[in-house]
């Protein structure tokens, strides 16, 4: 009995199918913006809540393609600049941390017994409510921003980690160690493995919480990021940047989530079965 293509549990729609039902949401979703801006600016031509795409078009190329004259550069792209390099050295710290904490506690249980509790307690805290005491104790600069975003997402990865490492079988360290292998060795050739494709998932995951941290710690004190430029404009109403910003910013998400899934499922095959 042939599969149905489209309805029902064992339903196989084929690639260009699928494709073709992807893309329905976005076009009925950028229809409908469409005809709202149309008729607002219909009613109102200086209406400035729903500009029209040649409005956004023409703003973001003056961002991204005119020089600035105050910095010599081109606002757009220091904007994403800034804000990746916040994004990529707080959630990059973050992944090192989680590992070489979470790997360690999950294995021994003496450093399980020392620091799971503390783990456990720290991730709790909102990082938001950390985000006056970080300005106040290392400055409005970039340290206090990275250190948000470090903070916001390190306890999630360490304990995804840990976690990862409480559930290989113990059948496998214990043999392991039958055949003569060291605990470092145990720890770097039959757990770490096993735990990489997880950490590269978890951060992966962790990225849209960084994305929050980062553009709610560049709204309150900074002079670039996609963060203070949308709060910038939102002084002035200036949909025409806000919404292309926020765009842009689900774009980056978007490729960062797609390159993380990439190299976890050419790297490693076998976890990408077992998820199957």
């Amino acid at each position: 009995m042939r599969a149905p293509r489209l309805l029902g549990l064992h339903a196989s729609p084929g690639r260009g199918l699928a494709l073709l039902l992807a893309a329905i949401p976005f076009v009925l979703i950028v229809g409908g913006y469409w005809m709202a801006s149309s008729a607002r600016l219909a009613e109102n031509p200086n209406d400035k809540l729903l500009p029209a795409f040649s409005t956004m078009a023409e703003s973001m190329h003056r961002l991204a393609f005119t020089e600035d004259k105050r910095s010599g550069g081109y606002v757009f792209w220091q904007d994403t600049l800034s804000s990746l390099r916040r994004l990529g050295i707080g959630v990059g710290l973050a992944a090192l941390v989680g590992l070489a904490v979470g790997l360690p506690v999950g294995l021994y249980p003496g450093l399980r017994s020392l620091l799971l509790a503390v783990v456990t307690f720290l991730s709790i805290i909102p990082p938001l409510a950390l985000l006056p005491i970080l300005f106040i104790s290392f400055g409005v600069d970039e340290l206090s921003k990275v250190v948000l975003i470090f903070l916001g997402t390190v306890f999630v990865i360490t304990r995804d980690v840990y976690l990862t490492t409480r559930a290989i079988p113990a059948e496998q360290i214990t043999k392991a160690l039958t055949l003569g292998a060291t605990h470092l060795a145990v720890a770097t050739q039959v757990v770490l493995p096993q735990v990489l494709p997880r950490l590269l998932d978890t951060v992966r995951l962790t990225l849209g919480a960084g994305w929050l941290f980062l553009i709610a710690a560049e709204a309150i004190a900074s002079t670039d990021g996609l963060g203070y430029r949308i709060f910038l404009m939102r002084r002035y109403l200036a949909m025409d940047v806000i919404l292309p910003y926020v765009l842009w910013i689900t774009l980056l998400g978007f490729v960062l989530d797609w390159t993380l899934r990439t190299i976890v499922a050419r790297r490693f095959g076998w976890y990408e079965a077992t998820r199957t």
